[in-house]
């Protein structure tokens, strides 16, 4: 009886009869007007699972319309209207709100057409308000397609409530703004009205871990201009008490398992025409992208690819090694700017080449064109970053940011992604470890998923051989091997200092009582070779004495000092983007004068199925101690429901590198 009461006061809360507030014991009606605000809205305090959040939404209410403009066509309108309750000075970044607006190259572009917002305190019983000011309003171009409209709100302090209501009229009718029902603030109350007239068809994404209603789904009248209207429909989506989004460990994205919605054209069919689809199959997607300038004939442009070809390859005729000369080619003539996209920005490669940079889908888009001329089978494959998220799975082009190469040479793929100069053929950067990239033929407009998983795993090995002396001092030699990611990631931190005497000073800055001479590393260009760092080592201030016993952790700087899964239960996966392996070798020649008094227990940690395993182990020999220890992720990816194990398996790892080696010294 009670669950059903519930239910149905969540179903009128959705079609806006009354919304309730957590923390207040009776529902209270709300209608959401500008300015308008209730008594009881000071009094809202955060509590629960939440009660250390720094504010509280009190309502976050979206309206998405269409409109008709007689030079341009249809346009839509999304409105919003959001409204906090300021709890503490953490929150404070709240009143700094932003718009972003969006423009094309041609004319097509998002206007910022009405704007309020207002900060009300109480004062002596009376709210006082105090407006937005003209001079807190500022505007950014933050690049040739993105302007940013600022705004601040004056005198918010501890207990205030600020509220932003805001129009944006769009030419971008082929995705329609979407709606997150989720943030990292709790919130009482989302909605998202959507009204959709029917010569438009929209496929709809729902994602995200948090139930959203969906009470209203009907058909409506929509006017436009007069004499202009059409049946339109209207869908209502709400959530009503969400908590805060907290952050976890090891994810591809928060959005990904934040609950929304997101919609882009399937097709259209106006009075009197065929209907028009637009992407409502993979292969309309592809053939739409082979067709278009800046992809699929962008690749077919030749001219440059004929004029530079001979002098790339000289002759070679091994696939792998022609494929690997290309990509060094193109490695070495164009510098990424660090943005991602699907289309190139130019419609030719000799453009891209004479400016020396590019974007993402310049630079692969221009590499498929060498491959194309030089007769080597590759392909473009989609692909949505971490960062971007997780796709759907279904034919939706929007949701891709990101596009690749792919070559089959014998039995072997090999990805192609030429924006890294440190990146070997057939490995993918960390970004594109999104499990799955989109294949795509754009002669036979065919596709499918390919997976991105990685085949090569990160690996990292640790030598240290140390003679420790009565002054509790370790000497020696330190030897670091590094393949796969690992050997990528020390790559790249390498070049981005400025000599090797800055690289040095940044790999001791954690490591107390390090001192490091005659630092060497090797196949820092040879890709494909393991990259090696060895270096004459002294530490100091690692070895602790009481009396006559004296104590050391082994494995100095390398353990791992804390396990990043704390949580009791969680949500979501883990993702560790691709499976890794740790090592750590030690000896240790210690005194003729000191005996083992203490040495921990080794022993071997397994996840189920072998889904990872934890080692150490300790051997001594005369007056020499061996420790050996090895962290193996053999998985990229780990369900929740195996989230308790993976925690108990670094709580291990945490405890048992930890352990101390107890010296006695003779007396």
């Amino acid at each position: 009886m009670q669950k059903n009461a519930l239910k149905f006061l969540t179903l009128m809360l959705c079609i806006g009869v009354s919304t309730a507030y957590a923390q207040t014991a009776q529902p209270i009606k709300r209608e959401f007007k500008f300015g308008k605000i209730a008594p009881t809205e000071f009094e809202v305090k955060a509590s629960g699972q939440d009660s250390s959040a720094s504010a509280i939404k009190l309502f976050d209410v979206g309206n998405c319309y269409f409109e008709y403009n007689s030079t341009g066509g249809f346009i839509y309108v999304f409105e919003r209207h959001i409204r906090y309750k300021i709890l503490n000075k953490n929150a404070y970044d709240l009143a700094n709100y932003h718009v972003e607006l969006y423009r094309s190259s041609n004319s097509a572009k998002e206007d910022l057409s009405f704007m309020d917002a207002a900060t009300y305190n109480m004062v002596d019983g009376k709210m006082v308000t105090s407006k937005l000011n003209k001079d807190a309003k500022f505007t950014e171009e933050f690049n040739k397609n993105f302007v940013i409209k600022k705004f601040a709100l004056p005198n918010v302090k501890e207990g205030s409530i600020i509220e932003f209501k805001y129009k944006i009229r769009s030419d971008f009718t082929f995705t329609l703004r979407g709606w997150e029902f989720q943030s990292n603030i709790p919130t009482l109350w989302s909605e998202y009205n959507v009204r959709i007239p029917d010569y438009f068809v929209y496929k709809n994404n729902m994602s995200g871990y948090y139930q959203i209603e969906h009470p209203v789904h009907e058909t409506v009248t929509a006017s436009y201009i007069p004499g202009l209207s059409s049946n339109a429909v209207y869908d209502k989506y709400c959530a009503a008490n969400v908590p805060a989004l907290k952050e976890e460990p090891y994810v591809t994205t928060m959005a990904d398992y934040t609950p929304k919605i997101e919609f882009e054209l399937r097709g259209t069919q106006f009075p009197g025409e065929l209907y028009k689809d637009f992407n409502g199959s993979w292969p309309k997607i592809i053939q739409g992208l082979a067709e278009d300038e800046n992809f699929g004939g962008f690749i077919n442009k030749n001219s440059y690819s004929k004029s530079v070809l001979p002098g790339i390859l000289k002759g070679e005729k091994d696939t792998l090694a022609a494929v690997k000369l290309i990509v060094n080619y193109v490695k070495n003539n164009l510098k990424w700017n660090k943005e991602y996209s699907k289309y190139a920005n130019e419609t030719n490669p000799k453009s891209i080449f004479e400016k020396k940079t590019g974007s993402s889908a310049d630079i692969n888009l221009a590499l498929l064109s060498l491959l194309k001329e030089a007769k080597i089978d590759a392909y473009p494959v989609l692909i949505s970053t971490r960062e971007n998220g997780e796709h759907p799975g279904y034919p939706v082009v929007s949701a891709f940011n990101n596009v690749i190469g792919v070559t089959q040479i014998g039995n072997n793929l090999y990805f192609l992604d030429a924006t890294d100069k440190d990146l070997p053929a057939g490995m993918l950067d960390y970004e594109n470890l999104s499990h799955q990239g989109f294949y795509m033929d754009l002669k036979s407009f065919n596709g499918k998923w390919l997976s991105t998983e990685p085949s090569v795993s990160s690996e990292k090995i640790f030598v240290y051989n140390m003679t420790l002396d009565k002054d509790r001092k370790l000497t020696g030699k330190i030897n670091q091997y590094s393949k796969g990611y690992s050997a990528l990631n020390l790559r790249n931190k390498y070049r981005k200092t400025n000599n090797e005497t800055e690289f040095v000073k940044n790999l001791k800055k954690d490591k107390t009582g390090l001192e490091v001479s005659n630092y060497k590393i090797d196949n820092l260009d040879n890709l494909d070779e393991l990259l090696t760092e060895t270096m004459d080592a002294v530490i100091e201030d690692n070895v602790e004495e009481a009396g006559n016993l004296v104590y050391f952790t082994p494995l100095l700087f390398e353990r791992t000092k804390e396990n990043l899964f704390k949580l009791e239960q969680r949500k979501f996966p883990v993702d560790f983007a691709y499976p890794f392996k740790e090592s750590y070798r030690i000896t240790v020649n210690f005194p003729d004068d000191y005996e083992i008094d203490k040495l921990p227990k080794g022993g071997i940690y397994k996840l189920p199925e072998n889904n990872g395993t934890f080692s150490i182990n300790y051997v001594t020999e005369g007056k020499t101690l061996m420790v050996k220890s090895t962290i193996n992720v053999s998985k990229s990816l780990y369900t929740p429901e195996e989230y308790f194990d993976l925690k108990e398996l670094f709580k291990a790892v945490v405890e048992k590198q930890a352990e101390q080696i107890v010296f006695k010294k003779k007396v």
